[in-house]
């Protein structure tokens, strides 16, 4: 347990001024680029990650290790003034012992919620946000009684794991329940069974809440998928200003009903007739926040760096219409390429490609590499560039 001291700290937060440490659960490319803005910011960085000269690690010292290793974790506190993960899937267990020996003021809690389906839909609905209708499955009985209940096509889904499609099935037919429920349930976690909702777009919004309980939100992305895999934040959305406002409050509504600090994302459904349903939320910057590097006024990264050090939050006002594109493995060779070469189609378009690369060593197909936002005067324009392009050609 935490002395009273600590877990007031915890709940109230503290200033942390540039100069100060940050420590990350976590090297991956989320990572990478909170250390890109809060390297400029003055900040310093040590990350936890278990394998050797992680994206983060490139940049900032490493403690090259499982993130359920304890005594690496009291390393990683022993190093940082204040610790953030960039990932939700890091080990519960390990950010509670860091919240006793360190700062983590985004909480073990948050990233309990938030790692489980279940406790995650609960808390969306205790805050007053709707969710798609839903069940827990812990038998095949259940997933058959329950896809009567709600209807099929519904998708079965794994509690806990999971991320780019993997660990769910779209469930269209009776004939698919068993196969579909004995191959999730392997993975020895609970299911959960969503039903459907048919609806006409996906939106993001990243809300960022501070210690002292400012919450400030990104304008809406409207996101494209591809084989289950982000391709495309398409900002602003291409939905009515009164959805995009009604977004933006039930975002924020969630993170100060969680209580979260730092980023929250929260992915909603837009139906037919602009009701929202909140889908999944993400305790951290999120791929389609991407957009805000030269998009908006302040990056998601530099604001999360800015929520958990309590500082006052930066403007979110958006400076430029925007396209987000992903770069998989499969993407990368052409993209770097065509960035060695003048680029007459988004001269000719009034598009500007800025590129990121994430520092990975290996590019395996569907493997996040890097992304561009394509600044422009009208998203369609931008989305006519990566059309054009090719790169993105579906085989």
């Amino acid at each position: 347990m935490m002395e009273n001291g600590a877990q007031q700290m915890q709940a109230s937060g503290r200033k942390l001024l540039p100069g100060s440490v940050i420590g990350v659960l976590g090297g991956g490319q989320l990572g990478r680029m909170i250390a890109l803005d809060g390297i400029r910011m003055g900040y310093s960085f040590v990350t936890l990650d278990p394998t050797p000269n992680s994206p983060l690690g490139q940049m900032a010292e490493q403690v090259t290790a499982r993130y359920d290793d304890v005594e690496a974790a009291r390393q990683l506190a022993a190093k940082a003034d204040v610790i953030t993960y960039e990932f939700e899937n890091v080990d519960a267990g390990v950010a509670r012992l860091l919240e006793e020996q360190s700062y983590v003021p985004q909480g073990s809690k948050l990233l309990y919620t938030t790692q489980h389906r279940l406790r995650e839909k609960a808390a969306i609905e205790a805050a007053g946000v709707p969710v798609a209708p839903y069940r827990e499955i812990t038998s095949l009985e259940d997933l058959q009684s329950a896809a009567s209940e709600l209807g099929l096509p519904c998708v079965l889904k794994t509690a806990m794991g999971g991320y780019d499609g993997k660990g769910q099935a779209v469930l269209r037919s009776e004939d698919e329940l068993e196969s579909a429920y004995k191959e999730l349930a392997a993975s020895g976690t609970e299911l959960v069974l969503e039903k459907f909702v048919k609806f006409a777009c996906e939106i993001s919004v990243i809300a960022a809440r501070t210690p002292s309980g400012i919450v400030k939100s990104f304008p809406p992305a409207e996101n494209v998928h591809v084989n289950n895999i982000l391709h495309l934040s398409i900002v602003p959305a291409r939905v009515p200003s009164e959805v995009k406002r009604k977004a933006c409050q039930l975002a924020e509504r969630v993170a100060e009903g969680l209580g979260a600090v730092g980023l929250l994302a929260v992915e909603m459904f837009v139906t037919e007739d602009g009701e929202l349903y909140v889908n999944e939320l993400a305790p951290r910057p999120h791929n389609s926040g991407h957009y805000t590097m030269e998009a908006c006024s302040t990056s998601q990264f530099e604001q999360h760096v800015r929520a958990i050090c309590d500082l006052p939050l930066g403007d979110t006002t958006l400076l430029s219409p925007v396209v987000m594109v992903n770069l998989l493995g499969q993407h990368l060779e052409e993209a770097v390429r065509r960035f060695g070469e003048h680029d007459a189609l988004a001269e000719s378009l009034g598009v500007v490609p800025k590129l990121h690369l994430y520092g990975k060593s290996e590019a395996k197909a569907n493997r996040k590499m890097g992304h561009i936002n394509l600044l422009c005067g009208d998203v369609d324009d931008a989305l006519e560039w990566v059309e054009k392009t090719n790169i993105w050609r579906q085989d």
